[in-house]
């Protein structure tokens, strides 16, 4: 049972398949639809923007890093919640200003529940949300 309603659709976009595969498997234990993106450039040209509530990205990634994924979402979809995820926290220190955003950063590896908290919490604040475009 989860304490967000039903109907939700995740976005992840990471490069590592094992990782997509991994937190889809996380993601669907706690009835949320998901969607999987192997890079930012499949993400953006999905046409999934609109229907999606959340999006996780990885933010090391060849040729769109999550940051420049970030920056894009910020123009597309302003009201998004974001949580980006790394295993090279050093990158942490390279997070652009973006000006006003929501969003949250793990480290690789992160606990999952707290991941899942993490989503319920942005999902069931309309503040955070803001409308769909």
């Amino acid at each position: 049972m989860t304490d967000h309603p039903p109907g939700y659709i995740i976005a992840v976009v990471d490069d590592d398949q094992r990782i997509l595969e991994s937190l889809a498997n996380l993601l669907e234990s706690a009835d949320h639809e998901v969607r999987l993106f192997a890079s930012a450039a499949a993400l953006l040209e999905s046409g999934s923007l609109t229907a999606i509530d959340c999006l996780i990205s990885d933010i090391d990634m060849p040729v769109m890093n999550g940051f420049e994924l970030l920056g894009a979402m910020h123009v597309a979809r302003p009201e998004l919640p974001i949580i980006l995820i790394t295993g090279h926290p050093e990158m942490l220190n390279r997070l652009p200003p973006i000006g006003p955003r929501h969003y949250h950063l793990f480290k690789k590896p992160f606990d999952g529940q707290q991941l899942l908290t993490t989503i319920s919490s942005a999902l069931r604040n309309p503040q955070l949300r803001g409308p769909k475009s």
